[in-house]
Order: structure tokens, then sequence, then C-alpha cells
């Protein structure tokens, strides 16, 4: 006889331009309720992963590293913060869960989730306007702060916000993102992991590549689109569609998270998908937005595309999206290169799905550059709240 399945109290959330599955982290099962193979292993199963069919048909996932995602959730018992936020990325057809970053997309979902929760003291939030929550992200050890707009004692989810990605407007959810240069492993939580702007790669293909390498809001690793081939007008099908293209950034990204301290040996990278992140950047130039709609080039800064789990993503990452704005207002990296140079403390750029903008602290102190916070609105929307089903063979496997 097969054991039945199991019932696990669950919310699927969009944030920004990404979903994924929201939980309390006490309601799950109590082997599940601390870190290792058993939450890994439960994740994986609610997701529907690992996936050779690469749909994930058998789970809450939608086959991209846009939709393979879950949050937990704690109230937090760190002093000024409301709410603990840790953050998982379900590989696809393999079967692992790299915590090793965060989602900044789903970064505005969360405090929406933790004030329906009531994982927000009621004091703090007000009859009509805005709730401000402190979040502290449990992956990267950060705080981010989120504007949650308030009516009636309840969240708003509906208004005229529009973001390119999203095919319906919604509620505004301004996010800071507090001195974000990650404080990675082999970084010495340094933003430039080398102590330079720019770095020269030498990867088989492609011979001396120059690069910036940046620790902010996610690890992330830029190079110029021209030096690889490319113009930054790319969409995903151009990328996607190219195994071969595929292979090439993979060896990139290897050969700059060794460079970051983030891998002792290039083979390690294949165990760590959603770092470093890897971008290219060119100048302004106008092209055709995934919605069939034009960009201009008078509308952007610069153009940026990135890739998130060895696929070319639909949009932007939120992640990514602080590691631009961070880039961007420092002259000399690649980033503020293509921006056109200059210290700036906004840029708006291109991505396959229109543009984005997102504004940025830094100053230089010491010769050393420090962000104080990035900035950005997102959105967020309950899709649908209830509960997940899970064969209980997932929780007795020995693992």
């Amino acid at each position: 006889m097969h054991p039945a399945q199991i019932r696990i109290p669950a919310t699927y959330m969009r944030g920004g331009t990404s979903k994924g599955v929201f939980f309390l982290r006490d309601d799950f099962p109590p082997a599940a309720q601390a870190p290792g193979p058993v939450r890994d292993a439960l994740l994986l199963r609610v997701i529907g992963s690992p996936d050779p069919y690469g749909k994930q048909i058998d789970g809450m996932g939608n086959g991209s590293s846009s939709t393979s995602k879950a949050v937990i959730l704690a109230k937090s018992t760190r002093p000024d913060h409301d709410v603990d936020y840790l953050f998982g990325q379900v590989s696809i057809d393999k079967p692992f869960v790299d915590w090793s970053g965060n989602c900044g997309n789903l970064s505005a979902a969360v405090g929406p989730f933790a004030i329906r929760q009531g994982l927000v003291e009621s004091s703090r939030i007000p009859d009509n306007g805005v709730a401000v929550i402190r979040i502290w992200q449990a992956n990267i050890c950060k705080t981010i702060i989120a504007h949650v707009p308030i009516t009636n004692r309840e969240v708003q989810e509906t208004g005229d916000f529009e973001l390119d990605g999203v095919t319906f407007p919604a509620a505004e959810v301004a996010l800071e993102f507090m001195d974000p240069a990650a404080e990675e492993e082999g970084a010495a939580g340094a933003m430039f992991p080398t102590g330079n702007l720019v770095d020269t790669l030498s990867v088989p293909g492609f011979g001396p590549l120059q690069v910036t390498m940046i620790n902010a809001g996610i690890p992330t690793i830029f190079i110029r689109a021209e030096d690889i081939g490319y113009q930054g007008t790319e969409l995903q099908e151009q990328i996607n569609n190219d195994p071969e293209a595929l292979a090439r950034f993979e060896i990139i990204r290897a050969h700059g998270a060794l460079r970051m301290g983030l891998i002792s040996e290039l083979e390690q990278a294949a165990t760590r998908q959603h770092t470093p992140k890897l971008a290219f950047v060119a100048a302004p130039k106008d092209y055709i937005a995934s919605s069939g709609k034009t960009v201009k080039a008078s509308e952007c800064d610069l153009l940026v595309r990135a890739l998130s789990m060895g696929k070319l993503h639909h949009a932007m990452m939120g992640t990514a999206s602080v590691a631009i704005g961070t880039a961007a207002a420092i002259p000399g990296t690649l980033v503020n290169s293509a921006a056109g140079g200059g210290q700036r403390e906004a840029v708006r750029f291109g991505h396959p799905s229109g543009t984005l903008r997102v504004g940025a602290q830094a100053a230089c102190t010491n010769q050393q550059w420090v962000v104080k916070k990035v900035l950005m609105s997102r959105s967020a929307r309950i899709l649908m709240e209830g509960q997940v089903h899970v064969p209980a063979r997932v929780l007795t496997k020995n693992y």
C-alpha cells in the first residue's frame, strides 16, 4: 500500500516578473523545518523537479527559472526586522535546490505575504497609506525595506503600476536593498572581489575577455555584447535555441565564478547554477521587445541581457537589476561605460521585455566604492492560496 499525500499550507504568488510558492516555515513538517536534504526533497517535489522533460508538469513549476522558485518565511527574531526571508532556486532538470542567492523579484511579494500571514505587528500597519516592512534576507544576510500599499488595513494589490514583462498593471511596491554588496564566501565581503573595476579573463574559445565582476544584490559577471558577437538586442529564442551559445556562456560564467572566489574548481560551477549571474551589456539602440513593442534608444541608457539558471531571462532578475544599478553608478565599470560613463544615481536599461529604472546611492570613500542602497519598484499579487499536496514518501526516504 502506498502512503497518502500530505498537505501543506501554501500561497502561489507573483512578485515582479517571477512566480513562486510561498510557505511559512512553521507550517512545514518538523523534518523539513530545518535546512537539509528533507527540506530540499520536499521543495523539489512541490515544484516538480527534477524533470527530464523540462516542463515540471507534476508540480507547481512552469519549466523556467522565473517560475521554479520557493520562499520560506518566519517572524524575525532579529532587532528592527519584521520577517526572515529565505529563497530557494529549484533546479528544473537536476535534483538540487540552490540557496546561494536571493530573488529580487519575489522580494516584492515578501512584504505583502508577511502582512497577510500576521508576521508583522498590527501596530505597524496603517489604516491607509504605506506599510514599511523590514525584511531580513537570510540567503545573503542583507536587509530589504519594502513599501507596501495599504487600503482599509489590508494589502492593496490592484493599481495602475505597469512593469515590462508583466501583462497586467498592479499596485506598486517600492523596494530598498540596503548595503547590497554581498558577503559571499571567498569574496571577503568586497563589492569588487578582485579589487578591480575591470578584469581580463582567459576563456577557452574567446581568448582574453574583459569583465566587470561585482557582488551587489547577487554576484554578477558583466561582459560587453560586442566582445562575444552580440548586439545586446537579443530576445530569448535567439539565445535559448542555440545550445552551443548556452554552453559558451556557461564556460564564461564558470571562469568568472572561479576568479571571484565563489568556487575552487571550474567543475563546481555546475552545482551552483543560481550564482553568479552572467550578463552582457551594450550601448542603447532601437529594438523590438518580446511583446512586439518598439523600444527606442532614447528610452534607455544602455541595453542588458542576463542569463539565469543557464538560459536567457525573459526580462531581468531583480537581484541582477541591483547589480546593474550599482555598477552603472561607478565610473570605470563596463556597465557604466555602456551607459555613457560618468557618475550617476539612476539608470534605465533595456531588457528583452522592455525597460526598467533602478537607482543607486554610491560613494567612494578611502578609494573604496560603497553603495548604501539600491532602489527599484516592482508589483506583487496572490495568484492562489490553499494547500500543496506532496507524496508522504518524500519525508520518509532515507537521505
